[in-house]
């Protein structure tokens, strides 16, 4: 086959959750080690860091890599859902995965999978896997998928578990309550492995310190240890913020450029701080240097994108991937702080999230562009218009995402912003993203 025959052939054949929602989510490991058993148990060949967390976790996974590869390590990095194209789940120091050894993976390996019947991010973890085996890499960043206690990524035994943070998001499957869910996460907390919390959350703490206990694992709240300010802003056009950073009270890093423009990047540095430094412990030489060069060239080192990023400027075009109550909370307090005449907000959502809540936050002055992404779990765009109205948000349907972006951009001035969000899935099919 060819590789876009193969990936047809595995959407086709394998239950996905990116696609279909709940439906698609086979919890448990036990696919997984099947697959792992199979193939040679790939991940016991590679160092790992494993990353975990509500919001924050793909962030954290793409400046870990960021730093080690300048460093001068061979990172892996894995990280879900893909945004235009399935091989940037898998990167080598920032390389997608090479299209052919997917088709040649998948021939080697699906007829003794077969009876397996793996979802299809089981297959994705087993890929993911055995590519690093074969490429040799000298650490890799591996990203939860969902939750982290079930996840598949969980059959690793990682140098240090990183969980970024907790907030409400996929509650149908991991709880309705903060410490549900925070149980979940911290399912990632292996045996005797150092577990780095990034933000020390009154609600959740205790589920943290007794997970670790029980586990006789090293535990750390990261922003207890570092302090992060912002001292300068990315300006409405920029993409760059100024940092400084402070470690027991003491200065530790000053001046310190962040290419990723969101407020909550400095939520989650402090994580991503504490990681380095117990990789450092365990005999890995990364320098000031490194960790400077890989915050500064996130995006030229990884590939990282969607995060805050700026598309176009008069107007002001920006997207942003965060798609749940925490995370469009962030995005509407920084939209507030931009100048602008008009907002216009490009909007969609998928059908398994609380969509009240959500709409809820948001700037009842912008005008709306609701659509919806090209998967069955889009929320119908003129569904979504109704449940705006009903909290006082209004404006016009237009079904595809590019209608959207277009009929948007169309309509703002050069002094208007515009904002493209709600869902991973919306900011996937922005064109020149």
């Amino acid at each position: 086959m060819t590789y876009r025959e193969t990936l047809d052939f595995l959407y086709n054949q394998l239950p996905m959750f990116q696609r279909v929602g709940e439906a698609g989510y086979k919890p448990g490991l036990g696919n997984t080690e099947a697959l792992a058993e199979i193939t040679g148990h790939p991940e016991r060949t590679f160092r790992s860091v494993h990353v975990a967390g509500t919001n924050g976790k793909g962030s954290s996974s793409n400046l870990l890599a960021a730093v080690l590869q300048a460093a001068g390590y061979k990172v892996g990095l894995y990280t879900s859902p893909h945004l235009r194209e399935f091989t940037e789940r898998i990167k080598v120091n920032g390389e997608d995965l090479k299209p052919e050894y997917l088709v040649e993976w998948v021939a080697r390996w699906w007829p003794e999978f077969e009876h397996v019947q793996p979802s299809f991010f089981e297959m994705c973890v087993a890929l993911c896997f055995c590519y690093f085996a074969e490429q040799q890499v000298d650490v890799a960043v591996v990203e939860v998928g969902l939750g982290g206690r079930l996840d598949s990524t969980n059959i690793i035994q990682p140098l240090v578990s990183l969980i970024t943070n907790i907030s409400f998001d996929h509650q149908n499957l991991l709880g309705d309550t903060l410490p549900k869910i925070a149980a979940e996460k911290a399912g990632i907390i292996k045996p005797g492995v150092p577990a780095i919390i990034s933000q020390k959350q009154p609600q959740v703490q205790v589920v943290f310190e007794e997970k670790a206990a029980a586990a006789q694992a090293p535990l750390q709240f990261a922003d207890q240890e570092y302090r992060v300010d912002v001292t300068r802003p990315a300006a409405p056009d920029e993409d760059v913020q100024h940092l400084r950073v402070t470690r027991h009270g003491a200065p530790y890093l000053d001046n310190l450029e962040l290419a990723l423009a969101g407020d909550y990047q400095r939520l989650n540095l402090a994580g991503v701080l504490a990681t380095l430094e117990e990789l450092r412990q365990q005999g890995f030489v990364i320098p000031e240097a490194a960790v400077r060069t890989g915050l500064r060239d996130v995006r030229r080192l990884t590939g990282f994108r969607g995060r805050w990023t700026i598309l176009g400027r008069r107007p002001l075009v920006v997207c942003d991937t965060g798609h749940n109550e925490a995370g469009l909370r962030f995005v509407t307090e920084q939209l507030a702080r931009l100048p602008y005449q008009q907002l216009h907000f490009v909007l969609g959502v998928v059908n398994d999230k609380d969509a009240t809540k959500m709409l809820g936050l948001l700037p009842r002055e912008a005008t709306y562009y609701f659509c919806q992404a090209s998967i069955p779990r889009a929320l119908p765009g003129a569904e979504l218009a109704e449940r705006a109205a009903s909290v006082g948000l209004h404006g016009q349907v237009y079904g595809p995402v590019a209608a959207a972006v277009a009929a948007a951009r169309a309509a703002a001035a050069p002094d208007d912003v515009v904002f493209i969000g709600g869902s991973t899935f919306v900011v996937a099919e922005i064109e020149e993203l």
